[in-house]
């Protein structure tokens, strides 16, 4: 196991790699040593401190492939804003893809006064958008163009997301996949019925030139033109219904069967 990365090289290490190897070799001798003062293997789990993409790529690498402790992953000091949030992705990402990682973390400068739940936000989307675990509903919105007439869609959008963010507490109880529902806010007719088809809820609102009316399609067919001031309480009406009718207790696999259906990973 660690043996092999303190043998002899054929040629001389650069520095990055001599630390690198360090890190794991630590690591593992010091798990060794908790194990021999009687701590169960099942109790450790081994996270190395580096602040590299590419270093952490590289470690847990070494990590998965000398040792089948829990290792937790994440980039230690990753940054403030995007920085961190792109930086903590790239690097998690990879490792997950290729199955590397029980628990992880993004370690993020927060803004002043800042909500320290990014963190844990952020972590949660990681882990949906590789399929890996579901926590909330997600929305698919446009980014806009010159063929959307307002920003609309985009506060519809977001309100939308924080509705179904402050619903999950609730629905989560008693509403059982409901994590895994889509919904789809978009900007105009040229991507807005083709993204709305591909979710279970989506809507699509007028663009430039276009009649003022919003199609409404309920897994994959359109079902209702809506028109007005009350576009969004209506679509958050039917949303609201479709969650009733399709994710109440007595529909789906209970909780403890879901459960052992997603086993990797779980989120520190």
């Amino acid at each position: 196991m660690a043996q092999a990365l303190l043998g002899l090289a054929a040629e001389p290490l650069d520095a990055k790699t001599v630390t690198l190897r360090a890190i794991v070799v630590s690591a593992i001798e010091s798990a060794k040593a908790a194990e021999s003062y009687g701590l169960g293997r099942d109790r450790i789990i081994l996270s190395a401190k580096v602040s590299g993409v590419q270093d952490l790529i590289r470690v847990y690498r070494m990590l998965a492939a000398e040792c089948d402790y829990a290792l937790h992953v994440g980039l230690t000091e990753a940054g403030l804003g995007s920085k961190g949030i792109v930086a903590s992705t790239a690097g998690i990402g990879v490792l997950l893809q290729e199955g590397i990682g029980d628990t992880i973390r993004a370690s993020l400068t927060p803004l002043p006064n800042g909500d320290r739940t990014d963190e844990v936000i952020v972590c949660q989307q990681i882990l949906q958008a590789l399929e890996l675990r579901s926590f909330t509903p997600q929305v698919t919105a446009c980014p806009g163009c010159g063929r959307t007439t307002s920003t609309f869609f985009q506060d519809m959008a977001d309100q939308i997301q924080t509705y179904l963010r402050e619903q999950m507490p609730v629905w989560k109880q008693s509403h059982v996949g409901v994590e895994e529902m889509k919904v789809a806010v978009m900007g105009c007719v040229v991507n807005g019925p083709g993204e709305s088809k591909h979710a279970n809820l989506g809507i699509s609102l007028p663009g430039t030139f276009e009649e003022p009316k919003a199609p409404v399609y309920v897994d994959g067919r359109l079902v209702v033109t809506l028109k007005g001031d009350n576009i969004v309480p209506e679509f958050i009406a039917m949303l609201n219904e479709y969650v009733e009718s399709h994710y109440s207790s007595g529909n789906g696999a209970k909780p403890e069967q879901r459960a052992a259906a997603h086993p990797l990973p779980v989120l520190n």
